[in-house]
């Protein structure tokens, strides 16, 4: 099949790579002339990542109408603070219906929209074949190199979550699931990556694997309370796309949320720490969403508040940690009454 890749940084140069190795034809898009020239020249993107070979078949363009009408399928490989600007611009350009396949992990602060949301406000609904969520624990840099993976396709519409799968999946490195619960995946997906921001910020601090551990276990107690509020089933948090992406990110140096963390902890204020790291950190806009959204619903995330005060407040993370430790006393597994989905 023909697929088109908005987005040619490391995820999307990865997935590329994927694709042209299942025999899929493959387009990326990119704005910058230089990635493309070093993509359809080179067959490589090295200023994207590493060990970025590909295959001679994968071709790349600066030409937004000629990638949204070398396929059906859009797959999304741009970070969520650009999404809304990119959906805009694809949607004055569409002719024809698409099927929307997106990989970013993220919230929209103030609206805390899932990409599958902004998706269907911004492209017309004649022209939205459907939606589907790749998502799940996966690191570009292993997947550019053939190491095993395991992520799910996520899409209310069962028949649109098996074709992706179908296309993705191959039996050398990548094996795909199916779900159908959206809004659980794409939760999962983003807030996942402030409990990223935390652990750098315990590694930052010279604390150790008790103290991780801790943090995975209790950021996953959080993650259930929340996006169980905001609409997602249970189940959902403890598959591949909840605890499994959690673990990936919450443990790998690959994780650019726990290359932030450790930055912050070491002294480094946001700008800093994002001008330090050539990639977006998904999980400060992700903290913020997530912060207003626990406060409106009511649910009570001590992890994503201290990420957040060390963020925005400018609180020293070692007397967060210390903040924490000084909480009452308590039942591990305390019930909780599900508030309204905002």
């Amino acid at each position: 099949m023909k697929i088109t890749i908005i987005g040619a940084g490391s995820w999307g140069t990865a997935l590329a790579k994927l694709l042209a190795d299942n025999r899929q034809e493959v387009l990326l898009y990119d704005r910058s002339p230089g990635t493309v020239e070093e993509i359809n020249n080179q067959h490589s993107n090295l200023t994207k990542l590493a060990n970025s070979y590909l295959p001679v078949t994968v071709k790349a363009t600066t030409d937004l109408s000629e990638a949204l009408s070398f396929s059906d399928i859009l797959v999304l490989s741009v970070p969520t603070k650009v999404i809304r600007g990119v959906l805009a611009g694809i949607a004055k350009l569409l002719t024809s219906p698409k099927l929307f396949v997106n990989t970013s992990k993220g919230l929209e602060p103030e609206t805390y929209k899932r990409v599958s949301e902004v998706t269907k406000e911004e492209i017309p609904s004649h022209l939205l074949k459907g939606f589907v969520a790749l998502t799940g624990p996966s690191h570009a840099e292993e997947v550019i190199i053939g190491l095993p993976t395991s992520v799910c396709s996520v899409s209310e519409n069962v028949e649109h979550a098996k074709l992706i799968q179908k296309i993705f999946s191959n039996t050398s490195y990548f094996r795909v699931y199916t779900l159908t619960d959206l809004a659980g995946a794409e939760l999962g997906g983003a807030l996942k990556n402030i409990y990223a921001i935390a652990s750098g910020m315990l590694e930052g601090s010279g604390y150790g694997d008790n103290a991780r551990a801790a943090l995975i276990a209790r950021a996953l107690v959080e993650m259930r309370k929340l996006a169980i509020a905001m609409g997602a089933q249970e189940e959902t948090l403890y598959g591949l796309t909840g605890l499994g992406d959690l673990v990936v990110t919450t443990s790998s140096h690959h994780s650019r949320n726990f290359q932030a963390g450790v930055k912050l902890a070491q002294g480094k204020n946001l700008e800093e720490t994002i001008n330090s790291i050539p990639m977006v950190v998904e999980g400060f806009r992700t903290c913020l969403a997530a912060y207003e959204a626990a406060r409106e619903l009511k649910v009570e995330t001590p992890i994503i508040d201290a990420v957040y005060s060390v963020i925005y407040q400018h609180h020293g993370v070692k007397a967060v940690v210390k903040k924490l430790m000084m909480r009452s006393l308590k039942d591990e597994f305390v019930p909780f009454n599900i508030p309204k989905t905002k």
